[in-house]
């Protein structure tokens, strides 16, 4: 897999008072790296290159 998008760390943090199992991260980075692309292709549906909040 390539690198993470995500900050192993930052999850541990945010997960506030949870365990985090080892593969979180990498499904975490999954479901991160779906929703950029379907951001990416919102945008190109309305003719932007670039992507904001509203693509969310």
């Amino acid at each position: 897999m390539a690198d993470l998008l995500v900050v192993k760390a930052k999850i541990k943090e945010a997960a506030k008072g949870c365990n985090v199992s080892g593969d979180f991260a990498d499904a975490l980075d999954k479901k991160l790296r779906q929703l950029v692309a379907d951001a990416c292709a919102r945008a190109e549906s309305n003719s932007r290159k670039t992507v904001m909040g509203k693509d969310l």
